[in-house]
């Protein structure tokens, strides 16, 4: 009985990140440049999602629930990381990344994605759960603050993200 309880709940547990997997994708796109870091920090994000999956209770929906957990891992990992790269990665690999990068995706978003990466690991994760269209409630459930709070920091990323691109194309 114990083992069919195991599959039973492998299964919800399958089916529920196959429906939510694009938040995988957002929060590794985010964090991370490189397609080989993005896969590792993916893998990481699974395997703490299924460690904890014993923890949710349902109080809150899902998606709200994976986005905590895969924010929180992203975030140590991204911590990690850049420290690491400030020490070991040596310059022309960078280049190499950037070259690559250019090739793949279109100006506006490489833009985007290029000041996401100089946000701090809060307002990282506040701005993409906010282009990912959800409410500031829910915002404030994932991240640990008001919703008040979610919409004042909302605010004053949407002027900084104005001051940024206002002279792009203008030069």
């Amino acid at each position: 009985m114990p083992e069919f309880q195991d599959l039973e709940r492998q299964d919800r547990f399958q089916d529920l990140v196959d429906r939510h997997k694009k938040i995988l994708y957002k929060i590794c796109n985010a964090y991370c440049r490189n397609p080989d870091d993005r896969e590792d920090l993916a893998q990481q994000i699974v395997a703490q999602l299924w460690q904890s999956f014993r923890s949710f209770d349902g109080r809150v929906q899902f998606s709200t629930w994976m986005y905590r957990v895969a924010l929180n891992v992203a975030i140590s990992w991204y911590r990690r990381e850049r420290t690491r790269a400030r020490h070991m990665l040596p310059a022309d690999e960078r280049l190499l990344d950037v070259a690559a990068e250019t090739e793949t995706e279109p100006d506006d978003i490489r833009l985007l994605y290029q000041f996401i990466e100089t946000l701090d690991e809060l307002n990282m994760a506040l701005i993409l759960l906010y282009l990912d269209g959800h409410a500031n409630r829910e915002i404030g459930a994932v991240l640990g603050i008001s919703e008040t709070n979610v919409g004042t920091k909302i605010g004053r990323l949407k002027t900084a993200m104005r001051q940024e691109f206002t002279g792009i194309g203008k030069a």
